[in-house]
């Protein structure tokens, strides 16, 4: 008989020894006060509104408390140290962003595995001795502090980068001399939702921010008057030059980018989440130009990819829910003068540039990428022979640059990058990631199934080979379903620890998001969001239907609107499923607006003020629809106490009601991350202890008995 490894052995005594954690669960006592707010003449009682100040001394007690317990618990599964030993072997991978070109030098990123954060190089030729530029793990000792994004001058001289603190939305940008490495003295902070876009000259960049919040503000206090500024190399940031606000219009954004030719900065304006917004540009030839408002219907999505002198280009949903390319001459703006030069298809542009004067497309056909070329009047030239289904990003470059780079990934497949000859087409595996792991051992099917009212939703599930449908497989269904986003089938290393337990992975495709696009996102925001609910609910009802899992077997998780999504589920129906994950979830639905920048997500969302919203929000929103007495799924909330986009308040009263209301010896455990945010930045280290005890829970919530990787692969030999 073949060896098992140290996983599988740990794994097995785990399920053996599982029975030893206690079920019995004292949880923190959670005060409750008189708070009742009255909206469209209905009383709404709101006890835990104390929980919102993330500052109080009450609130910090009671998140040691909550976590206390948290940890307890999980301390006492024996699984879970395994499974952390398992994903670190797992992430323990040299792994590579994509390259690009500026200024002469290329730029990537590179993890040797383990590092909490990934180091940015640069190199003048492609078999050159890569040089560190950023480090960010010097700038902290645990990793918190991440960067946030960065951008090059054209001649390659300067590296403006901004770096976030905790998992904050809030940037601080710096400037680097790329020749010596140092910094310069320029340091310009408060800024939120933007990049930074340079002159041609060198000289300067352009950036957006919001005045600074008062103290004990910062992470909770809302995020209104963006203003577009200018920061001029080597002067202090109360010198940089306003160049654009809107004091009539505190919820307007704007991000400003300098064209290729460095002759215009195009302003876009937005307002909101929704995928909509207007186009304004300035004359950077010209002394004190006027900025000019070429779209200001706020009609569309109007994303400028690129221009000819006066000539734009924009890939726009006007007129065209799935997306179509069109060009605008700004001497003749006037609608009749449009020219299409792509016209919509059957699949949904998701993105598109300008790279070796070709326009370089990315369509979406049912989730799947697929990339196509055209010429500057439109005209079709190849499509790009892609590895296999799945998730496709890259081609950047210049309009004369002949050489690009893309990364293409799937459920089983690490993202591998490639080069790109846009002249032949021909592609080349740049670099391929040694991941420990056999991905022959698992598959991926799509299957498309019937929602409550009928809608057929597609549905990606994964898992290992020899699957059998006897209805017994564990199995954890993920969704989003919200602001035009997209799930693709791309890799996880955190689903791929679940799959070699023997669980089942399930994503759909839910309404709301933008696999088909606008009309798919209409039909799952604002008056319709009920509808995406009902297809994750149908999703998992079609998963036991077709004896894949059972109720006390199925799992959901979903993360931000998908923590939404998973709240509204088990709290619809309790019933359907054995565990859930929700993760930096918006579950108050009546008091999102009222944090950060909770006020963008009334274009999918609604605004209470509207009765006929008012009344579709009451009725999903997670936390007013806890229900005293009802038998809730085990169910472990996870957030961070610096998460500003979604601030952890939601998850702390969401945490409260659930367990005060629980009927049964199910757990409902909030696991608060002390020095993390929303999501983006998490070091690594924290990355693989929140997983592992994401899995661990599941593990025990399930009553998973764990099939070994190597008996499965025994299996597998035998039945060749």
């Amino acid at each position: 008989m073949k060896k098992l490894s140290w996983f599988a052995c740990a794994l097995i005594a785990g399920a053996v020894a599982r029975t030893a954690v206690a079920d019995s669960i004292d949880y923190p006592e959670t005060k409750k006060s008189e708070v009742i707010d009255t909206v469209h003449g209905i009383e709404i009682p709101d006890p835990y509104r104390w929980l919102e100040d993330d500052n109080a001394e009450d609130t910090k007690a009671w998140v040691k408390a909550q976590n206390d317990v948290t940890f307890g618990y999980l301390d006492k599964i024996p699984e879970r140290e395994a499974i952390k030993k398992r994903l670190t072997e797992l992430w323990n991978y040299e792994r590579f962003g994509t390259p690009f070109k500026e200024g002469g030098r290329y730029f990537f990123s590179r993890n040797d595995g383990l590092q909490n954060q990934s180091v940015i190089y640069t190199m003048k030729k492609l078999d050159d001795e890569p040089r560190v530029l950023l480090d960010p793990n010097t700038l902290s000792e645990d990793g918190t502090i991440a960067l946030s994004g960065y951008s090059i001058s054209d001649d390659g001289n300067f590296f403006a980068y901004g770096v976030s603190d905790g998992g904050s939305d809030w940037q601080t940008y710096r400037v680097r001399d790329i020749a010596t490495g140092k910094d310069l003295s320029d340091k310009i902070e408060w800024i939120k939702f933007s990049g930074a876009s340079w002159t041609k000259d060198g000289k300067g960049f352009y950036y957006s921010r919001y005045t600074e919040p008062k103290e004990g503000e910062e992470l909770s206090g809302s995020n209104y008057y963006q203003k577009l500024y200018y920061h001029k190399l080597g002067t202090p940031q109360s010198e940089d030059r306003l160049v654009y606000e809107r004091p009539d219009q505190k919820d307007w954004g704007f991000g400003g980018s300098v064209t290729e030719d460095g002759k215009y900065l195009i302003i876009s304006v937005w307002q909101g989440t929704e995928r909509k917004n207007r186009v304004y540009y300035k004359d950077l030839t010209k002394q004190d130009a006027d900025v000019v408002k070429l779209l200001d219907d706020y009609d569309a999505e109007y994303a400028f990819l690129g221009n000819d002198d006066g000539v734009f280009y924009f890939r726009t949903d006007l007129n065209a829910p799935r997306g179509r390319i069109i060009a605008i001459d700004t001497d003749k703006p006037e609608r009749d003068n449009w020219k299409e030069l792509i016209p919509q298809a059957q699949e949904t542009l998701e993105g598109a540039g300008i790279t070796y004067n070709m326009f370089v497309t990315s369509y979406l056909k049912d989730a799947h990428t697929q990339v196509k070329l055209y010429d500057m009047k439109g005209k079709h030239v190849r499509d790009v022979d892609l590895p296999g289904i799945g998730d496709a990003g890259g081609f950047g470059g210049k309009r004369d640059q002949r050489e690009t780079f893309y990364s293409f990934n799937s459920f089983a497949t690490p993202p591998t990058i490639y080069k790109y000859d846009m002249k032949t087409g021909k592609s080349e595996v740049y670099k391929r990631p040694a991941v420990n792991f056999d991905p022959d051992q698992f598959e991926t099917k799509q299957v498309f199934y019937a929602s409550k009212d009928g809608t057929k939703v597609p549905m990606f599930i994964t898992h290992r080979k020899g699957l059998k449908l006897d209805g017994s497989n564990p199995t954890y269904l993920y969704g989003y379903g919200g602001f035009n986003i997209s799930l693709t089938p791309r890799f996880s290393l955190a689903n791929v620890a679940w799959m070699e337990m023997g669980g089942v992975y399930a994503q759909a495709n839910l309404r709301g998001g933008g696999e088909y696009g606008k009309d798919w996102h209409n039909a799952g925001r604002l008056l319709n969001k009920q509808n995406v609910f009902d297809d994750f609910i149908s999703a998992g009802e079609w998963l036991i239907e077709n004896n894949y899992t059972r109720k006390d077997k199925l799992a959901i998780g979903g993360g931000s609107n998908g923590g939404l999504l998973v709240g509204a589920c088990i709290t619809q129906r309790p019933d359907l499923f054995g565990a859930a994950l929700p993760a930096v979830g918006v579950l108050d639905m009546l008091r999102f607006h009222l944090f950060t920048i909770g006020h963008a997500w009334t274009s999918d969302y609604g605004k209470i003020e509207d009765k006929k919203i008012f009344d579709v929000l009451f009725a999903y929103s997670p936390y007013h629809n806890v229900k005293q007495g009802t038998c809730y799924p085990p169910t472990m909330i996870t957030t961070g106490d610096h998460d500003d986009r979604v601030v952890p308040a939601h998850s702390f009263k969401f945490a409260a009601a659930l367990q005060e209301a629980q009927s049964c010896d199910n757990p409902t455990l909030i696991r608060i991350e002390t020095r993390a945010g929303h999501g983006a930045g998490k070091p690594t280290s924290i990355v693989i202890q929140e997983v592992a005890d994401k899995w661990a829970f599941l593990v025990k919530s399930l009553n998973m008995s764990v099939t070994p990787v190597e008996e499965m692969k025994q299996t597998q030999s035998a039945s060749m």
